[in-house]
């Protein structure tokens, strides 16, 4: 099938994190193993929260989704990063890499409006703390979680939508671990300023709205909360203190890859596999490790289980 005087492309070739095979296959063994041990804890999270009538209040509600959104969001890249080293093979098809593209800003906007969520949970929680459960409720709960699928969905078809029609017919190699915008855009032959600034307008801009709209609400909270009086101080500000490092890990690597022009830097493909492979494991786990409630309903299901098995 042909494009003028080339060849249309029908599939992309990954570069990868390195060059070495050696250093590929022991970074993929320690995904691997990652997998493994942080994975099923983000199941956990989950059926926790299902099963454990303590936590069924919207913070947890959230978190619970949360985990859900990071199992899902790191399935999408690992596991064709780690096939494609253990065989050998380094290529995606187009079709592969337009998904990879969808579910990457799916997931991810769909997960940042979900923070957003439970950004505004916490705000009523500390602010208005006597209308809480008369506003946060359950059908207010999920309304904001399919807003944040919804909100995530149209963010991805726009950017799926522009890329689709893009000539492909020159060289066909990814310097990165995965196919994403900032990569692809480059390959295509035709002009592309005007969607690279689209792009970055609809990524780049969003992101850093939504980051610094964050931290400031955060930071108003955590001031309302030291100067407000004793009773509860303490775990307000664990938990305002705990969104703020999960807004830093998830926006921090997103802001580094969509906030600036679209060029190659040296450090962009550690940055990539950090914020697509590692991180979006790290959120619920953090969450779950700096929360008494949590931990204690984890050791009253597995006390469970085991009595269960015992039998």
């Amino acid at each position: 099938m042909g494009y003028g005087n080339h060849t249309v492309i029908t599939e992309f070739v990954l570069q990868g994190l390195s060059q070495s095979w050696e250093l590929q296959l022991f970074l993929s063994a320690l995904l691997l193993l990652f997998y493994i041990i942080i994975l099923p804890g983000n199941f956990l999270i989950i059926v926790t929260i299902r099963n454990d009538p303590h936590l069924g209040s919207p913070m947890f509600f959230f978190l619970a989704h949360l985990a859900c959104l990071d199992i899902c969001y790191s399935c999408v890249t690992p596991p064709k990063i780690m096939m494609n080293v253990f065989t050998g093979h380094r290529t995606i098809s187009y079709p592969g890499c337009m998904l990879q593209i969808f579910f990457i800003h799916f997931l991810g906007a769909a997960e940042m409006c979900l923070l957003i969520a439970m950004g505004i949970d916490r705000y009523v929680a500390i602010c208005h703390p006597l209308r809480y459960t008369t506003v946060m409720t359950k059908a207010v709960c999920w309304a904001m979680v399919v807003s944040s699928w919804t909100a995530g969905f149209m963010h991805s078809m726009i950017q799926v939508i522009l890329i689709v029609p893009l000539p492909f017919c020159g060289p066909n190699e990814l310097d990165n671990l995965f196919c994403d915008i900032t990569q692809i855009i480059k390959l295509a032959c035709t002009d592309t300023y005007m969607l690279e600034f689209i792009m970055f307008f609809n990524s780049g801009v969003g992101i850093a709205t939504c980051f610094i709209l964050l931290l400031i609400s955060y930071g108003a909270l955590l001031a309302k909360v030291r100067t407000g009086s004793s009773h509860g101080k303490n775990k307000a500000s664990s938990t305002c203190i705990t969104h703020i490092i999960i807004i830093f890990i998830m926006f921090g690597p997103a802001i580094y890859v969509y906030c600036r022009p679209f060029q190659d830097f040296p450090f962009d493909k550690v940055v990539a596999f950090f914020h697509t492979v590692v991180f979006p494991l790290m959120n619920p786990m953090i969450y779950t490790l700096r929360n008494k409630e949590i931990k204690v309903a984890m050791g009253r299901l597995l006390k469970k289980y085991i009595t269960l098995v015992r039998k």
